[in-house]
């Protein structure tokens, strides 16, 4: 298989996964996707923000999160997260630091677990 036929069909998979996520179980909640398999949607957004800026193409967070979610994220949040409770808080704390790892900001885990205890505030 030549390189462009892979990068097509990799790009053909992430827009499934993408779509299965936003389109197919958007109640699937991101802390549980984050307990479970160690990468949620924002994850996914922040990855395409940094193969973006890889290839010199600036991107913000709230960019990458607004092109992954088809909307601004608060909107998305309003809509679908909904309150996590105290165990599942607690389990998020050590799947961030194994999955995403300490050298991420403390403000990017300071972000998503406020995301995770004010559902719907914007």
């Amino acid at each position: 298989m030549d390189d462009a036929t892979r990068t097509e069909l990799e790009a053909a998979a992430f827009r499934a996964l993408r779509d299965h996520l936003m389109v197919k179980r958007p109640e699937v909640q991101n802390i549980d996707l984050m307990n479970l398999a160690g990468f949620c949607r924002n994850c996914l957004s922040r990855w395409y923000q940094e193969a973006a800026e890889a290839r010199g193409i600036a991107m913000t967070k709230d960019e990458a999160r607004e092109i992954f979610y088809g909307m601004p994220y608060e909107e998305w949040r309003a809509a679908q997260q909904t309150e996590a409770d105290d165990a599942k808080k607690a389990a998020f704390e050590v799947a961030y630091r194994e999955n995403v790892g300490d050298d991420r900001s403390v403000t990017d885990m300071t972000d998503f677990r406020d995301n995770v205890e004010r559902p719907g505030e914007g």
